[in-house]
């Protein structure tokens, strides 16, 4: 019980300090611009010189600074650091050059995981979004509609470890002969088939592995989309009815374009999950069976045995460089509508 009420002490201080330190900084950075950048005035009162332009223009970048300090820490020099480790040897102790890159280009394990991680992003972001837009087309017919979204919704809440545990319970294989556990093999030898070891057979392993990210993003691709369906003008809908249309018209002719944009921020946020994939290849293959993506193949490479600092930071630069255009997408699309509105 001590021990409790001192982590719940400790905690209520940390954020009592950091909300002090956020107060701080805030008042304390606009009396040194204030301070600084003060107005000239004469004893009369008049204005000899305004500096009222320079501070409207420096405010903005005190608030954001704390943000840019941490990003520059936590994520700009760990990726220009990964990029110049990438042309040394495997201890970081001597220049290679592009050595690393060479290896990767001639390898063909490196070549699996990244044809792996395009079958993934062809299939894993269309699937998502597909089966999230027909679930909040169909749910919002219902009258139970909260509380069936509210089951969809669910996998979002679990890890990716937890819920690789989940499924491989569903592809669980048994000897013939045996009770199976999983229950897609409880279904097949049921209908009197032999039972199949789903997670060793390429390439099926790899869209049973593909089905647990599908099934976890599903959730979230329902959510946004439902929103973004509600919003649609009702006036729009009653007016493509009256002219004749039917709902499959007024679904692909009317609803889908006015949600085009919301499509877009869910396949791509879906996307970049996608690239990042790991949990579920490591829990439920280890990467073995032609299953290995760049992250399972780059941990790999820097974790297991002696390790190989170049040629996992070459690995990370490869998922960085695949991430980045879509990134960059992003940003400007979300420029491109703020300046619409």
């Amino acid at each position: 019980m001590n021990e409790f009420i001192s982590e719940v002490v400790s905690a209520i201080l940390f954020i009592s300090a950091g909300v002090g330190i956020m107060f701080a900084y805030y008042f304390g950075s606009n009396w040194l611009l204030d301070t600084i950048f003060a107005d000239r005035i004469n004893p009369d009162g008049t204005v000899v010189k305004s500096y009222a332009n320079t501070r409207r223009r420096v405010r903005p970048w005190l608030m954001v600074a704390p943000a840019l300090i941490f990003l520059s820490i936590y994520l700009f020099y760990p990726a220009a650091a990964t990029f110049y480790f990438s042309f040394f040897n495997a201890n970081s102790t001597e220049f290679v050059g592009l050595e690393n890159y060479k290896w990767a280009i001639n390898n063909d394990a490196f070549r699996q995981a990244v044809f792996n991680n395009v079958l993934w992003i062809l299939i894993v972001p269309f699937a998502s979004t597909a089966i999230g837009l027909l679930i909040a087309v169909l749910a919002d017919r219902v009258r139970w509609e909260s509380i069936a979204k509210a089951f969809i919704f669910m996998p979002m809440a679990i890890s990716f470890v937890g819920a690789s545990i989940i499924w491989r319970f569903v592809y669980d294989v048994n000897p013939p002969g045996e009770p199976q556990i999983g229950i897609l093999n409880a279904v097949v030898t049921a209908l009197g088939g032999e039972p199949i070891n789903w997670l060793n057979q390429p390439p099926l392993n790899n869209f049973m592995l593909m089905i647990i990210l599908i099934w976890i993003q599903t959730g979230f691709a329902m959510v946004l989309l439902s929103s973004a369906l509600k919003a649609v003008p009702e006036e729009t809908l009653e007016a493509a009815r009256i002219d004749g249309a039917n709902d499959i018209q007024i679904f692909f002719r009317i609803m889908i374009p006015q949600i085009m944009p919301t499509i877009a921020v869910v396949m791509t946020t879906i996307l970049i999950t996608t690239l990042k994939v790991f949990d579920i290849v490591q829990v439920m293959t280890n990467g073995q069976s032609d299953t290995e993506v760049l992250a399972n193949f780059m941990f790999r490479w820097m974790f297991r045995g002696t390790g190989d600092d170049g040629k996992a930071a070459v690995i990370a630069v490869t998922i960085m460089v695949a991430t980045v255009p879509f990134l960059i997408w992003n940003v400007r699309r979300f420029s491109r509508e703020e300046q619409l509105r």
